[in-house]
Protein backbone atom coordinates (compact mmCIF):
# COMPACT_ATOMS: atom_id res chain seq x y z
CA UNK A 1 0.00 0.00 0.00
CA UNK A 2 1.33 3.76 -0.93
CA UNK A 3 -0.18 7.42 0.21
CA UNK A 4 2.72 8.74 -1.47
CA UNK A 5 3.28 12.77 -1.27
CA UNK A 6 -0.21 12.83 0.70
CA UNK A 7 -0.69 14.76 4.09
CA UNK A 8 -2.16 12.95 6.87
CA UNK A 9 -3.30 14.69 10.49
CA UNK A 10 -3.17 12.41 13.27
CA UNK A 11 -4.72 13.01 17.02
CA UNK A 12 -3.26 11.06 20.02
CA UNK A 13 -0.47 10.19 18.09
CA UNK A 14 2.52 9.81 20.00
CA UNK A 15 1.63 6.13 21.69
CA UNK A 16 0.09 2.56 21.23
CA UNK A 17 -2.89 3.00 18.26
CA UNK A 18 -1.62 6.23 17.57
CA UNK A 19 1.84 5.86 16.89
CA UNK A 20 1.24 2.78 15.50
CA UNK A 21 -1.24 4.61 12.81
CA UNK A 22 1.56 7.37 12.34
CA UNK A 23 4.16 4.90 11.97
CA UNK A 24 2.55 3.26 9.31
CA UNK A 25 1.56 6.41 7.21
CA UNK A 26 4.65 7.77 7.37
CA UNK A 27 5.77 3.70 5.64
CA UNK A 28 3.11 4.50 3.17
CA UNK A 29 5.42 7.39 1.85
CA UNK A 30 2.66 10.49 3.47
CA UNK A 31 3.98 13.66 5.58
CA UNK A 32 2.24 13.24 9.02
CA UNK A 33 1.67 15.79 11.91
CA UNK A 34 0.38 14.34 14.78
CA UNK A 35 -0.31 15.67 18.29
CA UNK A 36 -1.17 14.62 22.10
CA UNK A 37 -0.70 15.79 24.89
CA UNK A 38 2.26 13.71 26.16
CA UNK A 39 5.38 16.23 24.91
CA UNK A 40 8.45 14.03 25.51
CA UNK A 41 6.69 11.07 23.82
CA UNK A 42 5.90 12.97 20.63
CA UNK A 43 8.89 14.19 20.22
CA UNK A 44 11.04 11.35 20.42
CA UNK A 45 8.43 9.14 17.55
CA UNK A 46 9.19 12.78 15.46
CA UNK A 47 12.76 12.91 15.98
CA UNK A 48 12.86 8.62 14.84
CA UNK A 49 10.63 9.24 11.79
CA UNK A 50 13.82 11.26 10.71
CA UNK A 51 11.55 14.47 9.63
CA UNK A 52 8.76 12.35 8.04
CA UNK A 53 6.33 13.48 10.93
CA UNK A 54 5.95 16.75 12.54
CA UNK A 55 4.77 16.74 16.22
CA UNK A 56 2.23 19.44 17.68
CA UNK A 57 1.50 19.38 21.44
CA UNK A 58 -2.30 19.47 21.85
CA UNK A 59 -4.60 19.25 24.24
CA UNK A 60 -7.82 17.96 21.83
CA UNK A 61 -10.63 18.63 24.47
CA UNK A 62 -9.61 22.68 23.93
CA UNK A 63 -11.50 23.71 20.85
CA UNK A 64 -8.73 26.41 19.88
CA UNK A 65 -5.33 24.48 20.50
CA UNK A 66 -7.42 21.53 17.99
CA UNK A 67 -8.31 23.62 15.60
CA UNK A 68 -5.15 25.86 15.75
CA UNK A 69 -3.40 22.28 14.82
CA UNK A 70 -4.87 21.22 12.14
CA UNK A 71 -5.32 24.44 10.44
CA UNK A 72 -0.88 24.88 10.78
CA UNK A 73 -0.91 21.45 9.38
CA UNK A 74 -2.68 21.87 6.68
CA UNK A 75 -1.27 25.08 5.92
CA UNK A 76 2.41 23.87 6.03
CA UNK A 77 1.65 21.21 3.70
CA UNK A 78 -0.63 23.15 1.64
CA UNK A 79 -3.22 20.10 1.22
CA UNK A 80 -4.56 17.63 3.76
CA UNK A 81 -5.48 13.71 2.42
CA UNK A 82 -6.78 12.15 5.58
CA UNK A 83 -7.90 12.62 9.09
CA UNK A 84 -7.47 9.91 11.70
CA UNK A 85 -9.38 10.86 14.91
CA UNK A 86 -7.80 8.52 17.43
CA UNK A 87 -7.53 10.18 21.04
CA UNK A 88 -9.21 9.29 23.58
CA UNK A 89 -9.50 7.33 26.83
CA UNK A 90 -11.45 4.41 28.87
CA UNK A 91 -11.79 5.06 32.10
CA UNK A 92 -11.23 2.43 34.84
CA UNK A 93 -14.36 -0.03 35.42
CA UNK A 94 -16.38 0.76 37.72
CA UNK A 95 -20.76 0.53 37.99
CA UNK A 96 -22.77 3.65 36.48
CA UNK A 97 -23.78 4.33 40.11
CA UNK A 98 -19.84 5.75 40.85
CA UNK A 99 -20.10 8.16 37.58
CA UNK A 100 -20.87 11.07 37.80
CA UNK A 101 -22.48 13.73 35.16
CA UNK A 102 -19.51 15.52 35.14
CA UNK A 103 -16.95 12.64 34.23
CA UNK A 104 -19.53 11.78 31.67
CA UNK A 105 -18.90 15.14 30.32
CA UNK A 106 -15.68 15.68 30.50
CA UNK A 107 -14.92 12.29 28.69
CA UNK A 108 -17.64 13.11 25.70
CA UNK A 109 -15.19 15.92 25.44
CA UNK A 110 -12.30 13.65 24.97
CA UNK A 111 -13.76 10.81 22.69
CA UNK A 112 -16.74 12.09 20.82
CA UNK A 113 -16.59 15.78 20.77
CA UNK A 114 -13.30 16.38 19.57
CA UNK A 115 -13.76 14.35 17.08
CA UNK A 116 -16.49 15.99 15.65
CA UNK A 117 -14.29 19.72 15.96
CA UNK A 118 -11.38 18.05 14.46
CA UNK A 119 -13.99 16.65 11.56
CA UNK A 120 -15.35 20.37 11.07
CA UNK A 121 -11.67 22.20 10.85
CA UNK A 122 -10.28 19.52 8.32
CA UNK A 123 -13.15 19.20 5.59
CA UNK A 124 -12.26 22.08 4.32
CA UNK A 125 -8.97 20.60 3.22
CA UNK A 126 -10.33 17.36 2.67
CA UNK A 127 -13.11 18.13 0.42
CA UNK A 128 -10.10 20.21 -1.75
CA UNK A 129 -8.28 16.84 -2.26
CA UNK A 130 -11.40 14.32 -2.04
CA UNK A 131 -9.89 12.98 1.04
CA UNK A 132 -11.22 10.87 3.77
CA UNK A 133 -11.81 11.33 7.11
CA UNK A 134 -10.80 7.39 10.13
CA UNK A 135 -12.25 7.93 13.34
CA UNK A 136 -11.24 5.39 15.90
CA UNK A 137 -14.00 3.74 17.89
CA UNK A 138 -13.92 0.81 19.87
CA UNK A 139 -15.75 -3.03 19.54
CA UNK A 140 -17.54 -2.31 22.14
CA UNK A 141 -19.18 0.45 21.24
CA UNK A 142 -21.38 -1.58 19.24
CA UNK A 143 -21.68 -4.46 21.67
CA UNK A 144 -21.43 -2.84 24.93
CA UNK A 145 -19.41 -4.02 27.83
CA UNK A 146 -19.42 -4.67 31.71
CA UNK A 147 -18.89 -1.75 34.09
CA UNK A 148 -17.78 0.89 31.24
CA UNK A 149 -21.55 2.91 30.21
CA UNK A 150 -19.65 6.08 30.00
CA UNK A 151 -17.22 4.69 27.64
CA UNK A 152 -19.42 2.46 25.50
CA UNK A 153 -21.60 5.43 24.98
CA UNK A 154 -18.64 7.51 23.60
CA UNK A 155 -17.45 5.08 21.18
CA UNK A 156 -21.19 4.43 20.20
CA UNK A 157 -20.77 7.98 19.62
CA UNK A 158 -17.98 7.85 17.83
CA UNK A 159 -19.65 5.07 14.96
CA UNK A 160 -22.89 7.19 14.47
CA UNK A 161 -21.13 10.29 14.04
CA UNK A 162 -19.02 8.70 11.30
CA UNK A 163 -22.19 7.52 9.63
CA UNK A 164 -24.07 10.85 9.75
CA UNK A 165 -20.82 12.08 8.31
CA UNK A 166 -20.78 9.74 5.53
CA UNK A 167 -23.67 10.84 4.29
CA UNK A 168 -23.39 14.26 4.38
CA UNK A 169 -19.40 14.62 2.68
CA UNK A 170 -20.02 11.74 -0.27
CA UNK A 171 -21.51 14.56 -2.32
CA UNK A 172 -18.45 16.44 -1.73
CA UNK A 173 -16.39 13.33 -2.13
CA UNK A 174 -15.27 13.00 0.69
CA UNK A 175 -15.30 9.30 2.63
CA UNK A 176 -15.42 8.92 5.94
CA UNK A 177 -14.85 5.69 8.20
CA UNK A 178 -14.48 4.07 11.70
CA UNK A 179 -12.18 1.09 12.58
CA UNK A 180 -13.42 -0.40 15.94
CA UNK A 181 -10.72 -2.61 17.16
CA UNK A 182 -11.08 -5.15 20.40
CA UNK A 183 -8.14 -5.94 22.36
CA UNK A 184 -4.85 -4.68 20.91
CA UNK A 185 -1.58 -5.06 23.09
CA UNK A 186 -0.68 -1.42 23.68
CA UNK A 187 1.34 0.24 26.74
CA UNK A 188 -1.65 0.93 28.32
CA UNK A 189 -2.94 -2.39 28.12
CA UNK A 190 0.10 -3.78 29.79
CA UNK A 191 -0.19 -1.07 32.42
CA UNK A 192 -3.74 -2.07 33.05
CA UNK A 193 -2.73 -5.86 33.34
CA UNK A 194 -0.27 -5.10 35.41
CA UNK A 195 -1.85 -3.46 38.08
CA UNK A 196 -4.04 -6.50 38.26
CA UNK A 197 -3.20 -9.11 41.19
CA UNK A 198 -2.47 -11.67 38.30
CA UNK A 199 -0.75 -9.84 35.33
CA UNK A 200 -0.03 -12.94 33.25
CA UNK A 201 -3.75 -14.28 33.80
CA UNK A 202 -4.87 -10.70 32.85
CA UNK A 203 -2.78 -11.04 29.34
CA UNK A 204 -3.40 -14.75 28.92
CA UNK A 205 -7.60 -14.42 29.34
CA UNK A 206 -7.14 -10.99 26.91
CA UNK A 207 -5.57 -13.19 24.21
CA UNK A 208 -8.05 -16.53 24.19
CA UNK A 209 -10.82 -13.71 23.67
CA UNK A 210 -10.32 -13.43 20.24
CA UNK A 211 -11.43 -16.65 18.14
CA UNK A 212 -7.55 -16.02 16.86
CA UNK A 213 -6.48 -16.64 19.95
CA UNK A 214 -3.89 -13.67 20.22
CA UNK A 215 -4.13 -9.82 20.53
CA UNK A 216 -3.77 -7.45 18.08
CA UNK A 217 -0.77 -5.10 17.44
CA UNK A 218 -0.82 -1.24 16.45
CA UNK A 219 0.90 -2.27 13.55
CA UNK A 220 -2.33 -3.93 12.52
CA UNK A 221 -4.16 -0.67 13.21
CA UNK A 222 -1.92 0.90 11.17
CA UNK A 223 -2.12 -1.17 7.99
CA UNK A 224 -5.46 -0.88 8.60
CA UNK A 225 -5.69 2.67 8.59
CA UNK A 226 -3.49 3.07 4.95
CA UNK A 227 -5.86 0.81 3.89
CA UNK A 228 -8.73 2.52 4.08
CA UNK A 229 -6.95 5.95 3.16
CA UNK A 230 -5.48 4.51 0.10
CA UNK A 231 -7.47 1.52 -1.26
CA UNK A 232 -11.03 1.46 0.12
CA UNK A 233 -12.03 4.04 -2.12
CA UNK A 234 -15.43 2.44 -2.24
CA UNK A 235 -16.22 2.35 1.01
CA UNK A 236 -17.83 5.20 3.45
CA UNK A 237 -19.58 4.84 6.52
CA UNK A 238 -18.76 1.55 7.33
CA UNK A 239 -17.60 0.26 10.85
CA UNK A 240 -14.29 -1.64 10.45
CA UNK A 241 -14.30 -4.01 12.99
CA UNK A 242 -10.08 -5.30 14.01
CA UNK A 243 -10.73 -7.89 16.63
CA UNK A 244 -9.32 -11.28 15.97
CA UNK A 245 -12.97 -12.44 15.84
CA UNK A 246 -13.33 -11.45 19.60
CA UNK A 247 -17.27 -10.70 18.57
CA UNK A 248 -18.22 -14.53 17.07
CA UNK A 249 -19.95 -17.26 18.72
Amino acid sequence: MTYRDKAVIVTGGSRGIGEGIVRAFVAAGATVAFCDRRADEGRALAESLHGRAVFHQCDVTRETELTGFIHQAAAATGRLDCLVNNAGWHPPHRPIDDFTAQDFRDLLELNLISVLIACRAALPGLRAAGGNIINIASLVGSIGQRHAATYVASKGGVIALTKALAIDEAPHGVRVNSISPGNIMTPLWRETAAATPDPARAIADGETAQVLGRMGTVDEVGRLAVFLASGATFTTGIDHLLTGGAELG
